[in-house]
């Protein structure tokens, strides 16, 4: 019998954030591809565009008119996905098929920089550190309301991700009930923090650590890695080496650390097939319910979609709908392949 090779052979890897199993498929790097290429745009944006609702100066669909800003811009999103109502509603929780529930929340808008054609890579950590102050505020703004008990942060970069403004922002979704991915790693986190009386991701961190293989950045106080659980082919988490629970604990030492692994990571993204990579970003640390939550340890999720090239993205279809999540490149051939690309911007050299 063939002895197994976590390297070459089919196999299922496990997830102790959401408690689920992924599965790897690394023979099936090396299949050609005919399948769908994107288009990658080659507009070179400008610093300003006057037809942006998200630039300084310009009105935006509701007729408000943005202030001549800066740095980073917070407002309400136009198109809220909820609203702050308080909505009458006859409570059918009990029922078998037909559950519903009303949900209180807030979505907001965060302009990262004035400069339409300025991403997270090509801004100097200064600007970055602002960004992650703004979010600061917002978390401790927004979770102070006694509706909030969970405070997103997000961005989605590119057009295949969805985004429908190529102008640098991020979002803020903030709501009374925990998210369904938020409220299943609230549960194996805490798991695992009754039983060990230890955080979950620091205890992961530390064998990480000792390991290397899957590392991409290290520096005084956060750590970038591709997850050995990961689903996308360039996926990967970013988490702080002291253990706290939210955006608020961090030092201001901590807060450059942050921005600066950050700046590097998007950074290699893009030189990984130098273009302006695409992804979605979110932000995970405790709820806003007044609970002290010690099991949550900050962390920070990135979903890249791109597989092979600029212009081929990994489908989500199949079996990946029907069965599980599954890829093919390892996430530690992935992991060297980022660890190994210059932390200095492509447009640079």
């Amino acid at each position: 019998m063939k002895k197994f090779d976590i390297h070459e052979d089919p196999h299922r890897r496990y997830n102790p954030l959401i408690n689920e199993w992924i599965l790897v498929s690394p023979h099936r790097a090396k299949r050609p591809w005919q399948g769908q290429n994107e288009t990658i745009s080659t507009v070179k944006m400008p610093e300003y565009d006057s037809e942006c609702y998200l630039c300084p100066g310009n009105v935006r669909a509701n007729g408000e008119v943005n202030p001549q800003y800066s740095s980073s811009f917070v407002f309400e999103n136009d198109f809220a996905a909820m609203k702050q109502d308080e909505i009458a509603f006859v409570d059918n929780t009990e029922a078998t098929f037909f559950k519903a529930q009303p949900e209180r929340g807030i979505s907001r808008v965060v302009c990262f920089s004035p400069k339409h054609n300025e991403t997270l890579p090509e801004m100097e950590v200064s600007q970055i550190e602002n960004i992650v102050r703004t979010w600061q505020k917002e978390y401790t703004y927004l979770g102070n309301k006694d509706f909030i008990n969970y405070v997103q942060i997000f961005e989605n970069k590119g057009s295949v991700m969805g985004c429908s403004n190529p102008h640098p922002h991020g979002q803020i979704w903030a709501q009374s009930s925990l998210p369904t991915q938020v409220d299943r790693t609230q549960v194996n986190l805490k798991a695992y923090y009754d039983q060990h009386k230890s955080s979950l991701l620091h205890d992961y961190l530390t064998q990480e650590l000792q390991q290397k293989e899957r590392i991409v950045i290290e520096n005084e106080y956060f750590v970038a890695l591709v997850p050995f659980w990961a689903i996308w082919p360039y996926e990967t988490l970013i988490i702080s080496k002291r253990h706290f629970g939210r955006i608020t604990n961090m030092t201001a030492s901590e807060i450059s650390s942050y921005a600066a692994i950050l700046k590097i990571l998007t950074i290699k993204y893009d030189n990984l097939f130098e273009t302006s990579f695409p992804y979605s970003s979110g932000i995970h640390q405790a709820p806003t319910d007044g609970t002290e939550h010690p099991e949550w340890h900050f962390h920070m999720h990135f979903y890249p979609p791109l597989l092979r090239s600029a212009s081929v993205k990994k489908f989500m279809v199949g079996y990946e709908m029907m069965g599980e999540s599954q890829r093919d490149i390892t996430p530690e051939k992935s992991a060297q392949m980022l660890r190994d690309l210059s932390g200095v911007h492509y447009k640079s050299k």
